[in-house]
């Protein structure tokens, strides 16, 4: 069966503490590593009412500490709002501290609107660059110890310089992504909950164009999906109400803590708001377990993919808790093969 692993953004509930959203992600993560899941990765937004996953770099290590075998990672850290260099550093630390269990996912999208993006940048400048792949590499350079001579930077340490970073994963959901990805040498994840009409395309380019690097001798590609799995299918579209509903605000500059079913079910949609729900169903699969995994398994078919990164966006903790558990019964995951191929996987 396809390993499948947790990608986290943290939601925020409609009536309840902000907060509380950290400590589900806390329960959420260590369910997983019970359940044979083989990473959790933590998304990094910023100034979105519906998620609180603004510093994933903490919740790493809050969740590596209450976990033992799951990988834990980013899914990402968006590589433009920061500087290589405290990048270098803070995943050094963390892999110091979880040695052989970090993952350093990087995005180059700001993860927020224009105006908190220059909050988080400070110069107005930054925004208009596009120099995500100089910025791996010197993220590259300072986890090898070295960066070339004639770079401003050469004589900067990101300490401890005698632990590496952990393996790197390019994000991206686009062919633009994948193209990089593939250039490098490094890991490809996909996110077919964003842009599904790209999935087939970035898969092709990724495996057309990768390069063997000391870090992978062959294409390595997750696929990152938006799937809401229950007992049966009445309940999982009960449940998807509240995602339809969060994708409507959204798209149209909206965005709010995620409504209840009942909330959700009850909210009055125009003809036109309906359209755009309906369309939104193209990001999502929702279903007893069955169909959700006779779905996901038709797009491994097409895209190769070596894995499967789920993220679930309901109301109810209970229920999302409930989808994974259902999920992992699906695909029959077994903790004790996960920890030995997690032991052995970049």
């Amino acid at each position: 069966m396809i390993p499948l692993s947790v990608l986290d953004l943290s939601p925020v509930l409609a009536g309840v503490r902000e907060s509380h959203a950290l400590r589900h992600t806390l329960e959420l993560a260590q369910a997983a590593d019970r359940l044979g899941y083989r990473r959790y990765w933590l998304a990094e937004h910023h100034s979105i009412p519906s998620v609180v996953s603004t510093a994933p770099e903490v919740l790493i290590g809050h969740v590596a500490d209450r976990t033992s075998r799951i990988r834990v990672g980013s899914g990402g850290i968006m590589l433009p709002n920061h500087s290589p260099s405290h990048i270098a550093e803070v995943f050094r630390v963390l892999e110091a501290l979880h040695p052989g269990r970090i993952d350093l996912g990087l995005g180059r999208a700001p993860g927020s609107n224009s105006i908190t993006a220059l909050a988080l940048r400070r110069s107005p400048g930054r925004l208009a660059v596009d120099d995500f792949p100089e910025l791996i590499d010197e993220l590259i350079g300072y986890g090898e110890n070295h960066l070339p001579a004639d770079h401003p930077y050469a004589s900067v340490r990101a300490m401890p310089t005698d632990v590496p970073l952990p393996p790197l994963w390019i994000l991206g959901s686009t062919e633009d992504g994948a193209a990089i990805a593939a250039s490098k040498g490094l890991g490809f994840a996909f996110a077919h909950h964003i842009n599904p009409d790209s999935m087939l395309d970035a898969a092709r380019v990724y495996r057309e164009r990768f390069r063997a690097s000391r870090w992978l001798n062959r294409p390595v590609m997750i696929l990152a999906i938006a799937a809401i799995c229950a007992e049966d299918a009445t309940q999982a579209q009960r449940l998807a109400a509240t995602t339809e509903l969060s994708w409507l605000r959204l798209r149209t500059g909206q965005p709010a803590p995620l409504a209840s079913p009942e909330e959700a079910l009850a909210y009055p949609y125009t003809p036109v708001e309906r359209q755009i729900i309906q369309a939104s169903r193209r990001h999502f699969v929702a279903g007893d377990p069955v169909s959700v995994r006779d779905r996901v398994e038709e797009w491994v078919a097409k895209t190769g993919a070596d894995e499967v990164m789920v993220t679930t966006m309901v109301y109810e903790p209970g229920a999302r808790l409930r989808s994974y558990e259902l999920l992992a019964e699906a695909f029959a995951l077994d903790p004790q093969i996960a920890e030995k191929i997690i032991r052995r996987t970049p």
